[in-house]
């Protein structure tokens, strides 16, 4: 492969993407590659937020409900249809990842009762594994966490000897924070139902970097975070998937008012709703659904596929860098290096990685550290670029060449 700033320059000439980068605010020259972690404020978001603030809140005032009820609708099934390529009434947006993954994850094990057990893979991450202890605790059940290399995630090998009839659910990751490796959602999910547990699908680093196949597979549950690659900024609201033929049997722990069937008779006791909205607990958090439709609008407009396809390509430009540049310095690809397996980030493990890390941003490019000393990559197709990712690791190679890194402290700080 040709490994010269040419190339890259004239890859990114070809791209069929390249144009899409306008879409968003770019406020400096830093190269960044964490949109993994969170995205690039799409420029549609702006004006979008301020007319929810200045117009419809602003002058609407009560009477702009209506218009936010049908939005937040209307925005759970856009991200249902382009993101998750599943029909309308199966998506709910709302709450935090960790809220939506708790109310799924009781739900589920209370529809398969006298079962025993929840599988879940060991290096899930922290949230899943807090999140799942806690339920089992407070069912009576018990964890049992999967081992798998954290490179790899789990296969069908490392699953296969836990599963028996006293699993009630197998809660996994699409695509693992740690390493970029996809699993194989369907294949899994196939195994899980052949003893009668229910899967819970984990899809934060996948949803709009890669296709999530939840109809092809008949996935039970899955719950997601949206300001990641779908761009819609910190702290949006999180989304929810549900099976159609699951909606009847889905009681949420959390009993809230939005999920009433008769809201506004405001009867002391409760009676869910029938559909997605059954899951419902509180208020919708208005300005930041209006950021997911802008974000979700963002893939959309490139197509699910064309990202796909340029976040595997981008992948593979950064492993054959890595491979040549890198590699003589100490560092060492932590992800697959299939495409067909891998995410859209690539992780580079070496033993100064957290120094490295500093010096790297204090060089002008943005990426993040995960222990145990791995760099991450993150490739977002809409904003990176061949040439950002050829002139990032080529700054990287020169401050770890020359030592520059090693001036940084060894202590590491709190990454999020």
């Amino acid at each position: 492969m040709d490994l010269t700033l040419a190339h890259a320059r004239a890859r990114d000439a070809a791209d069929p993407l390249a144009s899409h980068r306008d879409r968003f605010v770019h406020a400096d020259d830093r190269i960044y590659l964490d949109g993994n972690s969170l995205g690039r404020l799409p420029r549609a978001t702006v004006p979008a937020i301020a007319d929810v603030v200045e117009r419809q809140w602003g002058a609407g005032l009560i009477g702009s409900w209506p218009r936010w009820l049908e939005d937040a609708r209307e925005t759970a099934d856009l991200l249902g249809r382009v993101v998750l390529g599943v029909e309308p009434g199966q998506v709910h947006v709302g709450d935090s990842t960790t809220v939506s993954l708790y109310r799924l994850a009781v739900a589920a094990v209370r529809m398969r009762p006298g079962r025993t057990r929840i599988l879940v893979e060991a290096d899930a991450f922290p949230t899943d594994l807090y999140v799942l202890d806690g339920v089992a605790r407070d069912q009576g059940l018990e964890v049992t966490r999967i081992p798998a290399p954290i490179d790899d995630g789990v296969r069908a090998e490392h699953l296969a000897p836990l599963l028996d009839e006293s699993v009630a659910l197998v809660c996994l990751t699409h695509v693992h924070y740690r390493s970029g490796a996809l699993l194989d959602l369907a294949g899994l999910t196939s195994m899980a139902h052949e003893v009668g547990a229910l899967t819970l699908w984990d899809l934060c680093h996948s949803a709009g970097s890669v296709e999530v196949p939840l109809a092809a597979s008949g996935a039970d549950l899955a719950v997601g975070c949206t300001y990641k690659h779908l761009n819609a900024g910190p702290g949006a609201p999180a989304f929810s998937y549900v099976r159609a033929d699951l909606l009847p049997e889905v009681r949420s722990p959390i009993q809230g008012w939005f999920s009433q069937a008769d809201q506004f008779a405001m009867a002391p006791d409760y009676d869910p709703v029938a559909g997605i909205d059954r899951i419902a607990a509180g208020t919708p958090d208005v300005r930041g659904i209006a950021a997911v439709r802008e974000g979700v609008r963002t893939i959309e407009a490139a197509g699910l596929p064309a990202v796909r396809a340029k976040g595997a390509a981008l992948g593979d430009w950064t492993i054959a860098l890595a491979d040549a540049w890198l590699a003589p310095l100490g560092f060492r690809v932590a992800s697959p290096r299939d495409a067909a397996m891998r995410g859209s980030h690539v992780v580079l493990e070496h033993p100064e990685a957290w120094r490295a890390c500093q010096a790297w941003i204090d060089a002008g490019v943005v990426p993040d550290f995960r222990t145990p000393d791995r760099l991450r990559i993150g490739l977002a197709a809409l904003t990176t670029s061949f040439e950002d990712v050829w002139v990032g690791l080529d700054r990287l190679r020169a401050i770890v060449a020359e030592g520059r890194h090693l001036a940084y402290p060894t202590e590491r700080g709190r990454v999020t």
